[in-house]
């Protein structure tokens, strides 16, 4: 296919009405004069009938119309193949909602695959977008060929129209949709140098998998939620112990009254809990319904498809989802090596940080990999990045960092950010004393700075998934530019008072991660076990498993275990250097880390046995 290599990108969009006499020329020039379908007329000019109700998709250089594409919708009743032959004759032209799509015209001097494809490609998005769910079309033998490889099918008919011969074609969206996604080199190219100003995204949005098909257990609509005892829900993070005692008795003192009853509209007795929490102003702290809700809110308000971001990879599904599926940025991946345990090169990252990013997101501890960089460490990174780059620091599960037993923080390190937790973070005299500082959390220096951004969620460390709750912590300015744009009501009530009682219970808390890291380290023992399974060290509520690249694969693996009950999670999507052979399993109390253990070793057990493989057992965990 021709590249499409000018200095100014083709922009795609909806025809105007100024549009239609440029078109009707085209039409003439092309079909008239250079086909022969039609005869010529004097003022070179060709439309139809169906002209008043077609929809014309155009491609335009410079301001220039360069090609276009016509939809006709259903509702007028009339299509143009109906010229040639009878619908009711053909079976897939009878049902549903058809739409035709005709005129596929790319002027000479500008004719190349690309524009055409990404013309048709325009089309049957908005077929789809407009709650179409077939397509008919008469192609030209000359280029047949293009729309056969776009997914539409022959229907055993030619069409006779002047000079020029067509053929009937016909497909369903969804079978178009499936054929498209058999290009994703040319739709990446094309998503990347199309001007895209149709009304619908160049992708059709989709959710991003997070894990919990164990509901697939409970029934759609909850109505085998006694089967939760039954099956074990290793496949998401929540906690494995409950809330805070203070949590539930202040939701079932009032329940009744908190489920029928509006929250603050801003959470702002929230924001400041929080705030006297963390030692940081009010002013700079934003509540949200959950993490994923911070951030679809804030990168939908500060990138655009033009955008350059900078992932780490893996990392939790949910940023490259949004980068790359939602807002269309251009996203570049920074690679964690598995011989590195997916530790991240500081070193690499801060020459990387320099190529004047939109946005760099961190998750840290990552996910799924447990990996954790000392805040003393990324506050140095930080300080090097231009003011203009905006700096996401994801720190769901920071606050396993703080136990002095875990690999990334050393009892010494402990002590001595207790003693002086405000070290090596800009300080400001407005920021109240500390009743709960987080050690290893950034949300100080992210207030204090002019350009990093703290996203906390409340779900997994705080055992409130339920619920949804969760804030960010970065600069005023920013807070106050996304507070702008925050629904009232974003944070329920019962979600609102149950984060400000799991605030007032640290000590709780405390007991709970510090248990949570030695359930960790027996469950990594127990799963070292079995051949070639290699258990990465982490600090969080999650091991990360390499199985034997001879063996089972994750996604197997994991089917087997479903049939048993138990929930696991295939992160082959989470980093493209996983392949098809790594697992993350959540941390349970010890009686279900027990059963999940049976459950994996009746697996392996029915699973081929691989000669000349032996466990692997890390330092952390032999």
């Amino acid at each position: 296919m021709k590249p499409i290599l000018a200095a100014k990108p083709i922009v795609i969009r909806l025809a105007t009405e100024t549009d239609r006499a440029q078109i009707y020329r085209l039409r003439h020039d092309v079909y008239a004069r250079e086909l022969g379908q039609h005869a010529r007329n004097s003022a070179g000019q060709l439309s139809d009938v169906l002209d008043g109700a077609n929809v014309y998709l155009v491609a335009s250089r410079n301001g220039v119309i360069v090609g276009f594409v016509s939809i006709t919708p259903p509702e007028g009743g009339r299509f143009s193949v109906d010229k040639y032959v009878r619908r009711e004759d053909f079976p897939p032209l009878r049902d549903g909602r058809l739409h035709e799509v005709r005129l596929l015209t790319v002027i000479p001097n500008q004719r190349g695959r690309e524009i055409a494809f990404a013309l048709m490609y325009a089309a049957f998005r908005w077929v789809e977008a407009h709650n179409g769910d077939r397509v008919v079309a008469i192609g030209r033998r000359e280029i047949l060929d293009l729309y056969l490889r776009v997914g539409l099918e022959r229907l055993g008919c030619e069409v006779r129209a002047g000079a020029v011969t067509y053929e009937l074609l016909a497909a369903t969206i969804p079978k178009l949709c499936a054929r498209l996604k058999e290009f994703p080199a040319l739709l990446q190219r094309l998503e990347r140098l199309l001007d895209w100003r149709l009304d619908f995204p160049f992708r059709k949005p989709t959710a991003c998998f997070h894990g919990g098909a164990f509901f697939d257990a409970l029934g759609p609509e909850f109505d085998h939620l006694e089967r939760r005892h039954e099956i074990i829900n290793a496949d998401v993070l929540d906690a494995w112990f409950p809330p805070s005692p203070k949590v539930i008795a202040a939701l079932a003192k009032d329940l009744p009254w908190l489920l029928r009853t509006s929250p603050p509209t801003n959470s702002e007795g929230l924001a400041r809990v929080i705030a006297r929490t963390r030692g940081v102003a009010p002013e700079n702290i934003l509540p949200a319904a959950g993490s994923s809700d911070a951030i679809f809110l804030a990168f939908r308000h500060w990138l655009t498809p033009a955008s350059h971001v900078l992932i780490l990879d893996p990392t939790y599904g949910e940023y490259a989802h949004v980068l790359e599926k939602v807002i269309g940025c251009r996203v570049d991946r920074f690679a964690l090596a598995r011989d590195d345990d997916y530790c991240v090169n500081l070193g690499e990252l801060k020459r990387r940080s320099q190529r004047n990013y939109d946005l760099i997101a961190l998750v840290n501890p990552n996910s799924p990999t447990g990996q954790h960089v000392p805040r003393a460490e990324m506050e140095k990174l930080l300080r090097t990045i231009p003011s203009r780059t905006r700096v996401w620091i994801d720190e769901t599960y920071v606050e396993f960092a703080d136990n002095p037993l875990t690999p990334s923080l050393s009892p010494s390190d402990g002590a001595r950010m207790a003693d002086r937790p405000g070290e090596g973070s800009q300080q400001n005299s407005r920021f109240p004393a500390v009743a709960q500082p987080t050690r290893q959390s950034l949300e100080r220096f992210a207030a204090a700075s002019a350009n990093v951004m703290v996203c906390k969620s409340m779900s997994k460390v705080y055992a409130l998934s339920g619920v949804r709750a969760a804030y960010l912590c970065g600069p005023e300015s920013m807070i106050a530019e996304l507070r702008g744009f925050t629904p009232p009501w974003a944070v329920s009530l019962p979600a609102q008072v149950a984060a400000v009682a799991a605030l007032q219970d640290p000590d709780y808390y405390a007991a709970r991660y510090a248990e949570t890291h030695r359930l960790r380290e027996a469950l990594a023992v127990a799963l070292s076990r079995f051949d070639g399974w290699e258990i990465l060290p982490g600090i969080a509520n999650f091991l990360l498993c390499h199985l034997p690249a001879t063996g089972a694969t994750a996604a197997a693996l994991v089917a087997q275990c479903r049939a048993q009950g138990l929930f696991l999670r295939d992160v082959g999507a989470m980093g493209r250097s996983f392949g098809d052979h790594a697992l993350r399993v959540a941390v349970k109390d010890a009686t279900t880390n027990q059963r999940m253990v049976k459950i994996l070793t009746r697996v392996n057990e029915r699973t081929p046995k691989i000669s000349n493989l032996r466990p692997t057992l890390r330092p952390a965990y032999a």
